[in-house]
């Protein structure tokens, strides 16, 4: 079988459909953010804000490497994850990597005031700040298994498409 892995940048619906999908499919769902906060003891952006991001993607490969272990789960991992070499080895050779992508347009609209976004915080225009960063992420998220647009979508619209695309799994 293998992992189902929910990659793509922030705001695309990672968790959520993550979370309907492992119901739906009787699996385990796993966010690596979550296990992140739970060894930490504290927030992702907590973690950005008192040790840097360096700090936060060596947490972030330790719980990809726990998830990774799991049998047969839906994962979804952080929006960054895939920067990581030692990540995208990992997560390529567990399973289907779904990215799910959104406008920047739509992104912005579904972070509101980005409190709990660090990569989103700062002076500047943060529509131009999601452009850069998307771009930056553009060539890793592209070897993704399959990508799902969720512009304009419903949760359950992008479960079923992604579930369409792995019924296999």
């Amino acid at each position: 079988m293998g992992h189902i892995i929910l990659a793509g940048f922030m705001a695309t619906g990672k968790t959520e459909v993550g979370r309907r999908l492992a119901q739906r499919l009787g699996r385990a769902f796993v966010d690596t953010d979550a296990l992140v906060e739970a060894d930490a003891g504290s927030t992702v952006a907590s973690i950005f804000a008192a040790e840097g991001e360096a700090a936060f993607r060596a947490r972030e490969r330790a719980a990809v490497e726990r998830a990774c272990g799991m049998l047969d789960a839906v994962i979804a991992i952080g929006g960054g994850a895939l920067l990581d070499a030692e990540n995208r080895r990992r997560l390529t050779a567990a399973g289907a990597v779904v990215c799910l992508t959104a406008t920047p347009q739509e992104i912005l609209r579904r972070v509101g005031n980005a409190a709990s976004r660090p990569l989103l915080r700062g002076p500047g225009n943060r529509l131009e700040r999601i452009r850069t960063l998307m771009a930056e992420r553009a060539p890793v998220y592209a070897l993704a298994t399959h990508t799902v647009d969720t512009t304009g979508l419903s949760v359950d619209q992008i479960t079923d498409r992604v579930r369409s695309l792995v019924a296999d799994r």
